[in-house]
């Protein structure tokens, strides 16, 4: 007969965790859902996302990482700044919720010009 100590008993009754919603999304989604969602200015710099985003995000390499997603998918568009170490982006508000949705596919939905998110 196998010996089961009270531990074992007490973990066979207890209901496996359920995995949440955050642990399977992207950063890029976070990021993008917090910019949407949470971010009340226009334009973003990388030091805004790393002093405020999510705390997951705030590292240097993946702020610009991320960023550099969005721009590809249309949801920032990067902005001139006066030092060469600085990053900025311009945010695409407007957009339906769909990360994966790039530029070219704006014009499946009419109803949202350009003028809406610039």
């Amino acid at each position: 007969m196998a010996t089961v100590t009270i531990f074992e008993r007490l973990g066979q009754r207890r209901p496996q965790p359920t995995p949440t919603e955050a642990a399977h999304e992207d950063q890029t989604t976070i990021l993008l859902e917090w910019l949407i969602k949470c971010w009340p200015h226009p334009t973003i710099a990388a030091r805004d996302i790393n002093r405020n985003a999510p705390r997951a995000l705030r590292d240097k390499e993946t702020t610009l990482r991320l960023a550099q997603n969005l721009v590809e998918r249309g949801w920032l568009i990067p902005l001139k700044t006066h030092r060469y170490d600085r990053h900025q982006w311009r945010i695409a508000r407007g957009l339906p919720l769909n990360p994966t949705l790039n530029c070219r596919q704006v014009a499946e939905y009419p109803e949202i010009t350009q003028a809406d998110y610039f």
